[in-house]
């Protein structure tokens, strides 16, 4: 009768502690890599195949991690999840996604269900129309692994990673401003996100650095992220009727910048090349859209695969971590008439 081979019988062979092989085999940091390329030299030659179910009874964990991002369609989210997934699944873990499509309740509702399904703990992406973190607050307070990218909030002392959000607003507004606008719109995502005052920030520092006035008028902001799209048409709508006219639009993310031009498409149909457009964005056919538009990407890939490593250093860790990063990662700027860029991930 066929016997798996265990954890134990590797153990035994090597001369190792069976918690050691377990960790060698996840590819823990507490490990040294001369114990890894042995323990995974050795796995590999008898083609060990783990139990999760074992793991997970014997070192109560479930080997998985919940994610919560607004938009699995989004461009930048898809590329953020394929960077998690390449860190986690190499070291053991499943990855369950979670959608809250900017919804305050289907986030709580989320993160409820999969603290329920015991996780070992969250990488989240905070919704557009969340303010009370008191569901990601209580659970953080229980010892429950918490690591913020791109949307985060400051009430919670764990990881973050993001982007450069006000160098990469800068460098928008200024190419912009570098082609010849001078009246500048905002069209910004939910005000109490995090990524809304900072972009606003860079936005604001490149009008006082080419000595243009800030109107506090061309600023529209909306509060859904995108995900109405009759809130980004009234947006646009406001831009175009107002009485000094921007003659350019910078805007904050993916969504709203798809939505910004439908609604320039239905509001000035003959004149789309009148109002020149900078934003935000990780979508692989940006170059496609008519009229062209210059971009910021973010580097997603690299954001999720190093909060996956930070998540899972937390969870491993046989101590409470007191120190905590806040990684901050460079954007690149795409001209409307660069060549298109070659996705590369992993």
């Amino acid at each position: 009768m066929y016997k798996p081979t265990t954890i134990k019988d590797i153990a035994k062979a090597l001369g190792l502690s069976t918690s050691t092989v377990s960790r060698a085999l996840r590819d823990s940091y507490e490990i040294s890599e001369d114990t890894k390329r042995l323990v995974m030299d050795y796995a590999e030659k008898i083609n060990y195949k783990p139990n999760p179910i074992a793991l997970s009874l014997k070192e109560r964990r479930s080997y998985s991690i919940g994610v919560i991002v607004c938009e699995v369609a989004n461009s930048f989210f898809s590329q953020a999840i394929n960077g998690i997934e390449s860190v986690a699944y190499k070291k053991g873990y499943h990855v369950i996604i979670s959608q809250s499509h900017d919804s305050y309740e289907r986030e709580v509702i989320n993160v409820q269900h999969l603290a329920n399904r015991s996780v070992d703990g969250l990488l989240v992406s905070m919704s557009a129309e969340t303010t009370d973190t008191s569901h990601l607050k209580q659970l953080h307070e229980q010892g429950l692994p918490l690591v913020f990218f791109d949307r985060v909030i400051e009430g919670i002392k764990t990881h973050k990673v993001t982007a450069n959000n006000k160098k990469g607003a800068f460098e928008a507004t200024a190419l912009l401003i570098k082609e010849g606008h001078t009246k500048i719109a905002h069209l910004a995502n939910a005000p109490h996100l995090s990524i809304t005052p900072e972009r606003l920030e860079g936005y604001k520092a490149a009008l006082q650095a080419h000595n243009l006035p800030f109107n506090e008028d061309y600023v529209q902001y909306c509060h859904h992220g995108g995900m109405i799209y009759e809130e980004v048409e009234e947006a646009v709508r406001r831009i175009l009727q107002m009485p000094d006219k921007p003659d350019a639009i910078f805007v904050a993310s993916d969504r709203l910048s798809t939505g910004c031009l439908t609604a320039l498409k239905k509001f000035n149909p003959g004149n789309m090349q009148e109002i020149a457009i900078a934003g935000f964005s990780n979508s692989d056919v940006i170059n496609l859209l008519q009229p062209s538009i210059s971009y910021v990407r973010q580097p997603a890939y690299e954001m999720g695969q190093i909060a996956t490593e930070m998540l899972i250093e937390l969870i491993e860790s046989n101590k409470p971590i007191r120190e905590f990063s806040n990684v901050v990662l460079n954007t690149q700027l795409f001209p409307h008439d660069a060549p298109p860029v070659l996705k590369v991930s992993g």
